[in-house]
């Protein structure tokens, strides 16, 4: 290694269990499409993340089935369980593993967020975390009857708000307020708990929050905004930040940047994790993980869901056209998008999108398969154990990365390889933790405990 990525020869690598959504868990078949509501399956997940000695297990989440041409999407797993009922389930399976819940601040109430986020990190003896997320279109929004009111200028400052009211919440009952001997006068201190109230468009909110403290005091917080303010929302307020920037220097440098952004709120440089979303395909030689990484892409991207993302743009259907032909010669048949149904890559300009996606294929030769499939390429980590440890351990002793959230290959099965071969190679090279380091998530973080 350069010395330069000696940063933090002392670093230690952190494994977050991410379940996105999309039908990407193909790599033993599913014993039926059900598999995903089935809470031994879940069980069976957690449990394996937990013997692996992984920090967290995080849920992304979407407050609308995603849609395609007007109708569900029938190629991924849209819809899952509330995170919060299924992580107070799987914490009573489980002991030290911690559990991050996707939570929209722009369509939930706060007091009613925060006292059930609390709820959860109370009875799990301080193992939860909030990934703080807002939205800005109105199919969303449509669900709560507000459609289109929340446009992308207001929504970081509601989220302020909504957080501010929140942590309040969190903050407003004293520790020990709860009398221990059966003898004492009052079940609670008298005065140990405070009212909180709104500000700015909550103003009107007057609140105390309804169960104390846990023993990490309040939920970890999470962010996962790209954008200059998601930026700078993520180094005002959390204290693990979800990245999609895994290419090395592109990793680096977003770390350098958040460190820096810090610094400028006035915090300590190492108090936030930084973790982008990979996979990790392995194989006794690299050379057998390369070739089972071309059969879980095949099987993951037929041509049902490689002709959707292209209907997405073009916006119709687009059945009889050959995957393996160029493009579609004509434009989208809708100009301009103002609602969000869960597809990617549009931006809201499909005729311009449709134009830079004719002109990369003409100029490279590509067909729709060939440009899908590069449109939607994702670094991931493949090899034998010991290469993608070495590769790992080069990322995170350079501060490229704090952590990982691991996409599993199967479901329920997705994460045993990783655990049983890729972390004793980690352990060895002294970047994985052997045992967990307490029985909060923020000592699993290595995060302090809140005032």
């Amino acid at each position: 290694m350069a010395s330069e990525e000696l940063a933090r020869p002392d670093a230690q690598l952190h494994l977050a269990g991410f379940f996105p959504f999309g039908p990407a868990y193909v790599w033993s078949e599913a014993e039926r499409n059900d598999i995903y509501y089935d809470f031994a399956a879940w069980r069976q997940l957690a449990q394996a993340a937990e013997r692996g000695l992984f920090s967290t297990l995080f849920l992304g989440d979407s407050q609308r089935l995603r849609e395609h041409l007007g109708r569900i999407t029938d190629t991924a797993v849209t819809g899952r369980p509330d995170q919060l009922v299924l992580f107070a389930h799987l914490a009573a399976v489980t002991e030290r593993l911690g559990f991050v819940a996707t939570l929209n601040t722009t369509y939930t109430d706060p007091v009613d967020l925060a006292r059930r986020l609390a709820s959860v990190d109370l009875l799990s003896g301080g193992r939860v975390g909030w990934n703080v997320v807002t939205t800005d279109n109105d199919w969303t929004g449509e669900n709560f009857r507000r459609g289109g009111d929340v446009t992308h200028e207001v929504r970081y400052r509601r989220a302020e708000e909504h957080l501010a009211l929140v942590t309040s919440l969190w903050s407003a009952w004293e520790p020990g307020a709860v009398a221990t001997a059966a003898s004492a006068p009052h079940w609670i201190r008298p005065g140990a708990v405070h009212e909180v109230a709104g500000t700015g468009s909550l103003s009107g909110v007057r609140a105390r929050p309804s169960v104390p403290p846990s023993p990490q005091v309040r939920p970890v917080l999470f962010q996962a905004g790209e954008s200059d303010e998601g930026r700078e929302f993520a180094a005002r307020h959390a204290q693990g930040i979800f990245s999609r920037y895994l290419q090395f220097d592109q990793a680096l440098a977003f770390a350098t940047d958040m460190r820096r952004r810090l610094v400028r709120a006035g915090r300590p440089a190492d108090d936030l994790r930084i973790f982008p979303a990979t996979r990790i395909i392995l194989g006794d030689t690299d050379a057998e993980a390369r070739a089972r990484a071309r059969w879980f892409g095949d099987r993951t991207w037929p041509d049902r869901r490689i002709r959707a993302v292209i209907e997405a743009v073009w916006g119709h259907d687009l059945s009889d056209h050959d995957v393996d032909g160029p493009p579609p010669h004509t434009d989208p048949v809708v100009p301009t998008q103002t609602l969000t149904h869960g597809v990617v890559n549009t931006n809201d300009r499909p005729l311009r999108t449709a134009a830079a996606w004719r002109e990369l294929a003409e100029q490279r030769g590509w067909s729709i398969r060939q440009l899908v499939r590069h449109l939607n390429a994702s670094i991931e980590f493949v090899g034998s154990p010991a290469t993608v440890a070495d590769e790992l351990t080069r990322y995170v002793r350079a501060g490229a990365i704090d952590g990982l959230n691991l996409q599993p290959n199967a479901m329920p099965g997705g994460f045993d390889e990783v655990v049983d071969r890729l972390v004793p190679e980690l352990q060895n090279r002294g970047v994985y933790r052997t045992a967990y380091e307490g029985t909060t998530l923020r000592e699993q973080l290595g995060l302090a405990v809140p005032s």
